[in-house]
């Protein structure tokens, strides 16, 4: 069983300017390859950081029961635990190991295998300190893809992978904040034994052995200003051990004041990570990503540059339904879906003067699609029937199923009465129920088993009413005209009842 990788990237906070910078660099430095490992997918890694995070959450609660102070950063914890438990159950849903398998991977260096996006995600989260908005991703995802394009599923999904990092960055600190602590636990417990001097059976802390694995420079700083902090509240009293305390810090080489001063910086640097990272979960959450798709996908830049001028007026769900296309056309050839939608503007401005094969959507859904097969030098196996052909086959098969049917009962009555006419007649008779059964029976596979194609829509709440007659008609062409004209009227005439 191979071992789980997981990312934890450590670095200085960027600027915007320098965060593209890097961002590109990133873009350059690293080969991708089809698809990514299944030893880098993060939810396992993402789960583990959870049961931290929640067993952090449940020692403050209980180190507030027992009235020891609590690390500034552990307050954010306190506050806003559930919003992390809400967003770790959503990206369980989210991001499923088949899903995650199919992201672009890193072929090469330290982070081979991990999928490309969760990659930036976590450059991105680390680099600016988990202080996310909508203009940062807007611009490192921008610079990334001067140097190479992003698929549309990358994207889409690119906020789930920040919530990863982000969670991730959020342990990181949950392990300073179980430290400091458990160091401020065992404080107390020095304290109740040998300043205050109470007997045994009023102990409120007991003994606690907690030895942790990492972070053992830090260890002293939190005991060093939590004692410290503790004893000068005894006065006089307190003094005697302030000595001691300052003669065992000197062994290891610095000063109560050092250690205290060290120890406020890396509370403060906490208290602004989480306070980040909980700010920046909330606020991915309000951000359009529906907007903020539609201006760093490359695919659609290329779309809106349709030359019959219709796609920019369609809504949401058409854009998306043309987009899902190119997504399953690049699939099944392997072809990038930038090149793919270039091909498909190159055809629509081929044919500019007939105004309906000029628009990109005859090349993705209708039957201009078998042309866009050909321009891929894809295999003719993806090539689409025409109406004709498809209407060819679904009648032949009712007629051969009927026909057999039919035939099967006539040799079922001659086997049990021996007269061939008798069979031949019932034969016949049976061919009109048995079709009906065959239709139903066909229509019934065909409507589970095909997709439904959605009808384009335009964004109606932004266009006026001239806009809707202009895409009925597609151009100012008399022609077009005159039919939109002679439609109209027969609607209008069967509204009213009147006959043209």
């Amino acid at each position: 069983m191979k071992k789980t990788k997981f990312l934890n990237i450590k670095g200085a906070v960027l600027d915007r300017e320098n965060l593209k910078n890097f961002m590109e660099k990133t873009a350059i430095n690293y080969e991708i390859t089809k698809f990514s490992n299944t030893n880098t997918y993060p939810i396992e890694r993402m789960e583990q950081n959870y049961t931290f995070i929640e067993k952090t959450y449940n020692l403050l609660n209980e180190h507030i029961k027992k009235n020891i102070e609590i690390h500034p950063a552990g307050e954010w914890l306190l506050d806003n635990f559930y919003i992390i438990e809400e967003t770790v159950k959503k990206i369980k849903k989210e991001m499923p190991l088949k899903k995650y398998k199919r992201f672009p991977g890193i072929a090469n260096g330290i982070y081979e295998g991990f999928a490309r996006i969760y990659l930036i995600a976590s450059e991105i989260a680390s680099y600016t300190d988990n202080k996310i908005d909508d203009e940062t991703i807007k611009i490192a995802l921008l610079a990334y893809q001067k140097q190479k394009n992003l698929n549309m599923e990358e994207i889409w999904n690119f906020s789930v992978f920040l919530e990863i990092a982000i969670i991730e960055n959020i342990r990181a600190v949950c392990e300073k904040i179980y430290v400091s602590q458990n160091q401020k636990y065992k404080v107390e417990s020095i304290i109740e034994r040998l300043v205050e001097n109470k007997d045994e059976k009023n102990f409120k802390y007991s003994k606690l052995n907690f030895k942790p694995n990492h972070l053992k420079n830090e260890m002293k700083y939190p005991f060093i200003e939590y004692m410290s902090y503790k004893l000068k509240k005894f006065g006089k009293k307190g003094i005697a051990y302030i000595n001691i305390l300052e003669e065992e810090v000197k062994k290891t080489g610095i000063t109560i004041p050092e250690a205290i001063q060290k120890e406020h910086f890396d509370i403060a640097m906490q208290k602004v990570l989480i306070g980040n990272s909980i700010t920046s979960i909330k606020e991915i959450s309000r951000i359009n990503f529906l907007m903020l798709f539609e201006t760093i996908n490359g695919v659609e830049e290329t779309l809106k540059k349709d030359p019959a001028n219709i796609y920019v007026k369609m809504d949401y769900k058409t854009k998306a339904y043309y987009r899902e296309k190119i997504k399953e056309i690049a699939n099944k050839t392997k072809i990038s879906e930038n090149y793919i939608a270039g091909k498909v503007l190159e055809l629509a401005n081929e044919n500019i003067e007939d105004i309906r094969k000029s628009h990109i959507g005859y090349y993705l859904i209708d039957e201009g699609y078998n042309k866009l097969i050909k321009k891929l030098n894809a295999s003719p196996k993806l090539m689409h029937k025409t109406n004709k052909e498809k209407v060819s086959t679904y009648i032949g098969i009712i007629y051969m199923l009927t026909t057999i049917s039919a035939i099967f009962c006539g040799l079922s009555i001659y086997k049990s009465t021996n007269l061939l006419i008798y069979s031949i007649i019932n034969s016949i008779i049976f061919v009109i129920p048995i079709s009906e059964i065959v239709i139903q029976i066909v229509n019934y596979i065909l409507v589970k088993s095909v997709k439904p194609k959605i009808i384009p829509k335009l964004n109606l709440s932004r266009w006026n009413t001239r806009g809707v007659y202009m895409f009925s008609c597609y151009t100012n062409n008399n022609k077009y005209q005159e039919k939109s004209r002679r439609f109209d009227a027969q609607v209008r005439s069967l509204l009213l009842g009147k006959q043209i």
